[in-house]
């Protein structure tokens, strides 16, 4: 079992920057791939961004170009740097490492764009 814990949540005006980091409660390397999701009020929740241990990465259509996934397997951290932002980013995101097919999620953290 592993614990995933996000911060770096809060509110920030359209165009500006957020950055969100997850920290893992043990060794990440069997984590494959770590990575970000995201759930608005009365939407699905949907992928933002995946890294692999190698640093391949893949990012929903919405985000590309504007935020970027990071993993540092010697800390036990993904992190997400976000920038541009938009109302529609809107939501709670959410930490997430996947081990032989069973999903592990963190707690989320809310991510507010509003002027």
């Amino acid at each position: 079992q592993v614990q995933l814990v996000e911060s770096g949540g809060g509110w920030v005006r359209p165009g500006g920057s957020l950055r969100l980091s997850c920290a893992a409660s043990r060794n990440i390397f069997s984590l494959e791939p770590m990575g970000w999701y995201r759930q608005a009020p009365g939407k699905q929740r949907e992928l933002v961004a995946t890294i692999t241990s190698g640093g391949v990465t893949d990012y929903g259509d919405s985000v590309k170009g504007r935020f970027t996934v990071s993993r540092d397997n010697a800390k036990n951290t993904v992190s997400l740097q976000m920038n541009s932002l938009k109302p529609e980013d809107t939501a709670v995101y959410y930490c997430n490492g996947r081990q032989l097919g069973f999903n592990h999620w963190g707690q989320g953290t809310q991510v507010t764009v509003s002027s």
